[in-house]
Formats: structure tokens, C-alpha cells, sequence
């Protein structure tokens, strides 16, 4: 019995320990992966397409994807999403709201929250004498949240569309450390009489800035979760680097009850990576998405993103990707998506079930 409490006692220690310790993992320098519960996506309708939506997006979740689809709106929309990772130990939630101001303009607003809940914090189990009490046991929460605020507008050019997102960022550690980000997205979205779409959404264009206040009491009780590794406090400040994505699609309509979507992405991070296209300056990893409808109400949708030069153990190199399915129903305003994904790549059963609900509130007219 003993000896459990002790490893329980070590394994919660060493969880809320690499915790903190993620956060000194770049220091002061731009930290590449900050924040990326921001780029995970939301509704199913645009997982179940691999993401491959930026041309297109046109909804109230046009606010995450392409604040400028936020134009498209005709009467106020809300949408709800939930999915859980990791065998249901992370929770991914979501929520939307967005109106159009008037004929030119449009707002939206959305909250993001990625959190693990409920984690044992056995840091107090055993007091200096080496006395066990249960009583000392607490729970806590690892949770990131992402308050986005978007405004769209027309431009002059017919067509032509933009919008701005401003992000605020806060990330909790329990009461070990908690931080505050924000920054800036651009996107712009142009459609041509052949309904031709191409859109460009360039994130964390100001580099999101993140600070962390760490408690330094409660951290000196984790320091030496692992024996002879004493570790100093870490840095407090972090950098989110710029991401673009540069998406074009094209919506066909056929024996008038069917119609069919086909997309592709273009999604560049400025570093050095495993995507199939790679320099010292920056990578691109394409998307491509596809959705069948039926008198638009039906939809079956598919996608393959996420493509990845992987390192074997041979040393040779494997493409590999991810795969995406999903399925749709709309009926007057109320659209119910569920989109089926691997959030790793085919090789690895690791799928995720995402549920989303989509509501245009022309239905209360």
C-alpha cells in the first residue's frame, strides 16, 4: 500500500512537473508550438473536409477559419461543437456567435476551451514527518481558453472581402502557473463570377505574445518530482509565429437536387519541418476536402490533410496522412454535423468523434 501512494504520489507529481516544465522549453526565442490548441479547428463540417475550408468558409465559423466569410451571413448564427482526445481524458469545446452589422459588414465572436479536468494533486499527501492523509488530496484542471473577436467588411472590388480576429489567450496550470496571449489574425476571401473561391487567412500575424505567472511556492513542491533534477523556474514569456494558409475551391451544382464541393489548402508554417514540402525558410502541407450534397440537406463529406515525411527506423522515409470522413444534416436552419478523424495519421488508431450544431436563427423570423 505503501508503495502505491508512493508511485501515485510520484506519477502526479511528475505530470503537473513536465506541465511547467513545457513552458521553458524555448525561453525568451519565438516558441514554435505555442498555443496550439488554437490551430486543432472547429465544426465538423470543416474537420470532416480536413480543414481544407478557407476559400469557402462562409457561417458563423467563418470567425475561426476566415473572419471575411463572416460577410456571407444573412441573419444572426450560433454554433456549439464538443470532441474529447486522448480516450476522453482531454475535452475540446466550442462556441459561436455572429450577426451581420449591415450590408457591408458583419462581427463574430467565439470561445475556445482544451482542458484535462479533475487531475490528482497528491503533492501534499505525504507532511515533512512522512505521514500519509488522504484529506490532503485535491484535484485540478489544465484548461486553455481563446476569446476570438472578428470584424469583416466588403472591399470596393467586387467580390474581394476582409477580416481582422483578435485574440485573447489564457492558459491555467491549475494554481501552479497561469498566462495571458494575445494577438492578431488576418484573412481575406475573393469569388469570381465562374464561382471560382480563393481565400487567404495568415494567423498570429503579430506573433501572439504570451506571459506566464508562475507560483513559485507551488512549484517548489514539485522540483524534485524527479530525484537529483532540481530544476530553476522557467522563462515567463513566449512567441506564436506567424502561420498562412491559401485555400481555392469550387462548388458545382448538377440535376439541380445534387452538388458537389471540392477544396484544397495550402498550409505554410515558416520553419523546418517533416511536410512534404520543406526549406529552411518555411513548409507547406496541402489539404484537400470534399462535400456532396443533396437538395441541401444531406451532406457526405471527405478529406486527407496532414501529409508527413516520417523517419522510419530503417532511416527511410514514409509519406503518411491523415484521413477524414464525415456526414450532415440541415432542415430549416438547424444543421447537425459529425465528422470521424484521426488526429494522427492512417498508420495510428487514434480517432476522435466530433459533433457540432450549426443554428441560423432565420428559423425565429
Amino acid at each position: 500500500m505503501c508503495i502505491f501512494v508512493k508511485n501515485l504520489h510520484l506519477r502526479t507529481n511528475l505530470i503537473v512537473f513536465i506541465f511547467i516544465l513545457s513552458l521553458s522549453a524555448f525561453g525568451q526565442t519565438a516558441r514554435k508550438y505555442s498555443n496550439e490548441f488554437m490551430n486543432i479547428g472547429v465544426d465538423a463540417a470543416a474537420l470532416g473536409m480536413s480543414n481544407a475550408v478557407t476559400s469557402h468558409s462562409a457561417d458563423v465559423n467563418s470567425g475561426y477559419w476566415n473572419p471575411a466569410g463572416l460577410l456571407k451571413l444573412e441573419d444572426n448564427q450560433a454554433a456549439l461543437m464538443h470532441s474529447s482526445y486522448f480516450a476522453n481524458i482531454a475535452n475540446y469545446d466550442y462556441a459561436a456567435f455572429a450577426m451581420p452589422l449591415d450590408d457591408r459588414s458583419a462581427v463574430g465572436f467565439s470561445l475556445i476551451r482544451f482542458a484535462v479536468d479533475d487531475i490528482l494533486n497528491t503533492t501534499q499527501l505525504i507532511d515533512a514527518q512522512g505521514n500519509i492523509n488522504y484529506d490532503r488530496i485535491s484535484l485540478f484542471s489544465t484548461a486553455d481558453y481563446g476569446l476570438t473577436f472578428s470584424y469583416a467588411r466588403h472591399l470596393p472590388v467586387q467580390g474581394l472581402n476582409y477580416g481582422v480576429n483578435a485574440k485573447v489567450i489564457r492558459r491555467i496550470i491549475g494554481e501552479f502557473a497561469t498566462s495571458w496571449g494575445f494577438g492578431l489574425d488576418f484573412g481575406m476571401q475573393f469569388e469570381t463570377n465562374n464561382n471560382w473561391k480563393f481565400g487567404v487567412m495568415a494567423r498570429d500575424i503579430t506573433t501572439t505574445y504570451n506571459t506566464w505567472a508562475i507560483d513559485e511556492e507551488q512549484f517548489e513542491t514539485i522540483q524534485d518530482a524527479i530525484p537529483g533534477e532540481n530544476q530553476d523556474l522557467p522563462e515567463t514569456t513566449e512567441l506564436t509565429i506567424p502561420k498562412l494558409q491559401v485555400g481555392i475551391s469550387k462548388k458545382v451544382n448538377f440535376n439541380y437536387d445534387y452538388s458537389l464541393l471540392t477544396s484544397m489548402n495550402l498550409n505554410v508554417r515558416f520553419e523546418e519541418n517533416n511536410d512534404v514540402i520543406s526549406s529552411s525558410f518555411a513548409s507547406v502541407n496541402p489539404a484537400l476536402g470534399f462535400e456532396f450534397g443533396y437538395i441541401d440537406m444531406v451532406y457526405l463529406r471527405g478529406g486527407m490533410g496532414n501529409f508527413q515525411n516520417e523517419l522510419q527506423i530503417d532511416h527511410s522515409e514514409q509519406l503518411t496522412f491523415q484521413p477524414t470522413f464525415g456526414v450532415g444534416f440541415n432542415y430549416k436552419g438547424i444543421q447537425v454535423d459529425y465528422a470521424f478523424t484521426d488526429i494522427g495519421d492512417q498508420s495510428v488508431a487514434l480517432y476522435s468523434n466530433v459533433f457540432s450544431l450549426k443554428l441560423d436563427f432565420s428559423i425565429f423570423r
